[in-house]
């Protein structure tokens, strides 16, 4: 009788409970539009009603307008779509602050960069309209010039960027963001010299027949003259990179960004923009468990910002031909042999050490690995880290992994190895993979979204921006359609229903941040995330996914950014 009481107490409180929520006005309700909530048991909504920042009702129109009262505001999306906010699986929200604040050099679709004459003209051109930021940091700086995409098919050398100037340190950044270019100035002030020896996972590229540095820096090489720039900020410049990437992420529909590589100077950034509430989006970090000693991760944002375990790079870019990888390059880059293959950005023992201490902390870690051979190291790291530490939960992660073999991505699923994918490259890089990379075969099989599906795995998409503009119809796009610049599709096999691709943008990154009950699809109880799209993805033909617009981004029921001009299609 007792318990039978008790069952009572306990379905009248809860339907107390529930009547009491239902009885406060939703304070948004969205409707009139394509809802699409990535929720496979309810794939579309006519409405959605939100509440002190979360959903609190989604479903039919005439549901959920029950929901609303006097003072409810009821916004009529006029037929656009909507969707839960993306969820950023890879890319640098500090760095992407600094190529918002420095001379655009990519080549088109998204900056002018066509030859070298143009990127000289532009640097010129940003150095004299940004003659305060030269003054201040005493350097000319550019982002996003890619050899592959210049007419010379070379990069630049310190000859070329002496012509922009002798007396002022210049440094542009490949769009990899593991290569660089410095002038003459530039490599004094770092004290590279001809008998400067190359770092270990790093190359000062030398001038034909002599050691004297051509200006061309490969990985650790490049971080260390770039380091010289990087000392001249101060913390307002390092918050203001802070707030210009964020901000641009917001531009792109981005609700939850990522800082992938955090060193000590970025990771104080957004510590203090967040304290000062400044954050738009939320943000979590990924610190380099080689360089921060102090590694606090949560699972809890404080003023949207929080650890979310470290980062460990096992080698470099493919495109820029310093991936690590079994079988060599097919066309080697200047002075390497034809046996050439890449090379890893550190040994063996230090990344199992790495591995093996973020399963002792209970860390998640995420591992850059595109090369093949790099992606076969963190594989037995990782085992061999499991092994030590069973029962350790934290969700692994392998950034990019271009050159991931079938054989290999069975072995993901075995370790529990979430795949964060940059299909994006065969939009950007996809001609240069078949023709100098990779070759005709290997470069069908980049970023290999087929391979994942067929073993039935989650994946996470990304744009690793500042390497492109965080664009995420390029991303879906790329993901969809594998068309590269040419119009050649490549790798037919590994193209994915575009609903697959907004899941890779949404609900699976969200489970890879350990974030899969409050975001990654309109569902009630979830954060109030979302981003309003010019048209509906599930409907346009794939070739025009790219030219979708993100009209509006909501975080937490609050418009944080909204396109100029009149609603409409872009």
């Amino acid at each position: 009788m007792r318990f039978v009481v008790i069952a009572i107490l306990a379905v009248w409180a809860l339907a107390l409970g529930q009547f009491a929520v239902a009885d406060q006005a939703a304070e948004l309700i969205y409707r009139n539009g394509v809802i699409l909530t990535m929720n496979d048991d309810q794939p579309s909504a006519e409405a959605v009603a939100v509440r002190d920042g979360r959903i609190v009702a989604v479903g039919a129109e005439a549901d959920v307008l029950a929901s609303a009262g006097e003072q409810t505001h009821i916004v009529d999306l006029a037929g656009r779509t909507m969707l839960p906010g993306f969820v950023d699986s890879h890319g640098h929200a500090y760095l992407i602050g600094l190529q918002a604040s420095t001379a655009n050099l990519l080549p088109p679709p998204d900056g002018e960069g066509r030859d070298i004459a143009s990127l000289q003209a532009l640097l010129s051109d940003w150095a004299a309209d940004h003659q305060e930021a030269v003054s201040e940091i005493g350097w000319i700086v550019g982002f996003g010039y890619d050899d592959s995409q210049l007419a010379e098919q070379r990069h630049p050398t310190r000859d070329d960027l002496d012509k922009v100037s002798t007396d002022i340190p210049v440094i542009i950044i490949h769009q990899s963001g593991h290569l660089g270019v410095a002038n003459s100035r530039a490599l004094q002030l770092a004290g590279v010299s001809a008998a400067t020896p190359d770092p270990e996972g790093g190359t000062f590229r030398r001038r034909g027949g002599s050691r004297e540095p051509n200006g061309v820096l490969e990985e650790y090489a490049f971080f260390h003259v770039l380091s010289q720039l990087m000392a001249n900020f101060d913390a307002s410049d390092n918050d203001a990179l802070v707030v210009e990437g964020t901000r641009l992420l917001a531009s792109y529909g981005y609700t939850t960004a990522q800082e992938g590589r955090a060193m000590g100077e970025s990771l104080a950034a957004m510590q203090r923009v967040a304290d000062s509430g400044r954050l738009a989006v939320d943000l979590v970090a990924y610190p380099d468990i080689l360089e921060v000693d102090a590694i606090q991760p949560s699972r809890r944002y404080s003023n949207r910002f929080r650890v979310g375990g470290a980062k460990l790079t096992i080698d470099g870019s493919p495109q820029g031909k310093t991936a690590w990888l079994r079988e060599p390059y097919f066309v080697p880059p200047d002075g390497q042999g034809q046996d050439y293959r890449g090379y890893p950005a550190i040994d063996e023992k230090t990344t199992f050490d790495a591995v093996d201490k973020a399963y002792a902390n209970g860390w998640q870690i995420l591992a850059h690995a595109n090369g093949d051979a790099a992606i076969d190291r963190f594989i037995e790291a990782v085992r061999l880290a499991r092994a030590r530490h069973p029962g350790v939960d934290n969700r692994p992660v392998l950034i990019h992994g271009q050159v991931l073999r079938k054989d290999q991505v069975g072995q993901l699923k075995e370790l529990g190895i979430f795949p964060s994918l940059f299909p994006m490259h065969t939009f950007y890089w996809g001609d240069w993979h078949r023709q100098s990379v990779l070759g005709p075969e290997r470069a069908e099989n980049i970023s290999p979204t087929g391979w994942v599906l067929q073993q039935q795995m989650m994946f996470g998409t990304h744009h690793d921006a500042p390497v492109a503009l965080p664009d995420s119809m390029r991303v879906l796009s790329a993901t969809v359609t594998r068309k590269s610049r040419s119009g050649r599709v490549l790798g037919p096999e590994h193209r994915v229903p575009v609903a697959t691709a907004l899941k890779a943008m949404t609900i699976w990154p969200a489970w890879q941040h350990f974030e899969e009950d409050n975001k990654g699809s309109i569902e009630v109880g979830k954060l109030a995330d979302f981003v309003i799209l010019s048209d509906n993805p599930l409907s346009v033909p794939p070739d025009e996914l790219a030219d979708i617009t993100v009209l509006e981004t909501i975080k937490e029921g609050i418009t944080i950014y909204k396109r100029p001009g009149p609603p409409g299609p872009g």
